[in-house]
């Protein structure tokens, strides 16, 4: 019966592993995001900041489908500046790729099937 595995509050990657484990059929979505946030500071807050600056945060969110029931999960794999440096900005998300990786090695453990996604 559709419904019936329990994850009633915010979920984790290793909650729909464990329902493999139990024998439901998981199956997932990945979609990234690279959203922009200006964080508010108030003058002074930070030594040497001279205004608001732009950051973005490399955002995997998953959707997984358990018998029917879809549920989300998002996590934050890094963050930077803007304006850093164009090599700086591929080491975040070369680093963010690696610890994505990390992750989809364990939902692949757990015979999850989905097709894997990186950021550029």
């Amino acid at each position: 019966m559709a419904g019936e595995f329990e994850i009633k509050e915010a979920a984790r990657l290793e909650d729909f592993i464990v329902l493999t484990w139990q024998g439901k059929e998981v199956r997932l979505s990945v979609e990234l995001k690279k959203p922009i946030l200006t964080p508010k500071f108030r003058p002074g807050e930070i030594e040497g900041l001279k205004g608001d600056m732009d950051m973005y945060l490399l955002v995997a969110n998953y959707s997984f489908n358990v018998e029917g029931e879809i549920r989300r999960v998002s996590k934050i794999y890094g963050s930077g500046i803007l304006e850093e440096p164009q090599d700086v900005t591929k080491q975040n998300s070369f680093i963010a790729n690696r610890r994505l990786e990390i992750d989809y090695k364990r939902l692949e453990g757990s015979h999850i099937k989905f097709e894997k996604k990186y950021w550029e």
